[in-house]
């Protein structure tokens, strides 16, 4: 099978395609073949390629994590699962740039009816970290201010329509007008500014009257400007350090306006509060399958013979939405 071998750890632009990789061969009692069809491209990608990722599998390891495919149809199924050979699925599990895998049924879940697989292999990871921060977290209601920033990313877009389909009003905050453009376009966004321009708080503080935003969605790193322009009892998500500085926050604006700075880590849910991820995929699927959120791929699909160059455009920021590798054409068009 086509794959994406890490044989030496280095920068995936110097890791090329391996043609002829053997398929897996083994899978457990917990586990399921699975044919992948599409894979979702994230920046820890990047690292774990080089050695640089917390989880690091010995080498020789295939990379990528996120993906949708089909059960395999030789696949065994393990016991009291609901899944059969054949079923539309997305999940994760190490080796996901290659054309089938071996993953943990807890791992998956079936892949709604009226998406594809490639915007089903975006979902894993970046969708249920949008949906707990808004909704577990930061308890967003009707009517109430959220200010987005890198609203154009992955997990930015998805919180952009998440935050949309609570009800809340939504100011995307993004490093260029391309990607501004992109928030409201197909995030929904209903105003948008500029973070790169000294004044931006400032506009989002007369966007909202001078009440200040409510609730602040922040993966890059840019908490302690965005204090500037929270209201009142304002919560405040810190997702991520995209920008690649962790903040020191003065503690005196906690104070003055009696906010909260709240933080979420999705990916410690499984050994912290295993029990709470079922609610969040269902809300979240419930979202997906009424149509109010739909996942946003950027505007080229990459073979996987080009996955070095898809993780670079990534890396230079130069995408948006959520970047998708298609490892093979789907043969059935999803039911829309």
């Amino acid at each position: 099978m086509r794959a994406f071998v890490v044989k030496e750890l280095a920068h995936p632009s110097k890791i090329t395609l391996t043609p002829n990789y053997p398929e897996p061969s083994k899978v457990g009692d917990d586990e399921v073949l699975v044919d992948i069809y599409s894979s979702g491209v994230n920046f820890f990608d990047i690292l774990q390629s080089q050695g640089k990722y917390q989880n690091q599998p010995a080498l020789p390891f295939i990379l990528g994590s996120e993906f949708a495919g089909r059960i395999a149809k030789n696949s065994p199924i393990p016991k009291g699962s609901s899944f059969k050979p054949g079923d539309r699925v997305f999940g994760a599990a190490q080796g996901a740039y290659s054309e089938k895998a071996v993953v943990k049924a807890k791992s998956l879940l079936p892949l709604p009816d009226a998406l594809t697989y490639d915007q089903g292999a975006g979902l894993f990871v970046t969708w249920p970290t949008s949906y707990e921060a808004l909704v577990g977290r930061a308890q967003v209601k009707p009517g109430e201010w959220v200010l987005v920033t890198a609203a154009a990313g992955g997990v930015g877009i998805a919180a952009v329509q998440i935050a949309k389909g609570l009800g809340a009003k939504v100011i995307a905050a993004a490093g260029s007008k391309d990607k501004l453009d992109v928030a409201v376009k197909y995030g929904g966004a209903d105003y948008a500014v500029d973070y790169t321009q000294k004044d931006w708080n400032q506009q989002v503080l007369k966007i909202t009257g001078g009440k200040g935003v409510d609730v602040i969605y922040d993966p890059v790193g840019l908490i302690r400007d965005s204090l500037k322009c929270i209201a009142w009892k304002g919560r405040a998500l810190v997702i991520g350090f995209a920008g690649g500085e962790i903040e020191k926050i003065p503690m005196n604006l906690v104070l003055l306006k009696n906010i909260s700075i709240v933080g979420l880590h999705w990916g410690a849910y499984t050994l912290k509060e295993p029990a709470h991820i079922p609610s969040v995929w269902k809300g979240l699927l419930d979202l997906l399958a009424s149509g109010i959120v739909k996942p946003v791929i950027y505007s080229e699909v990459y073979p996987l013979e080009r996955l070095g160059e898809a993780l670079g455009a990534l890396e230079r920021r130069e995408t948006w939405g959520k970047v998708i590798i298609r490892i093979q054409e789907e043969k059935e068009k999803p039911k829309l």
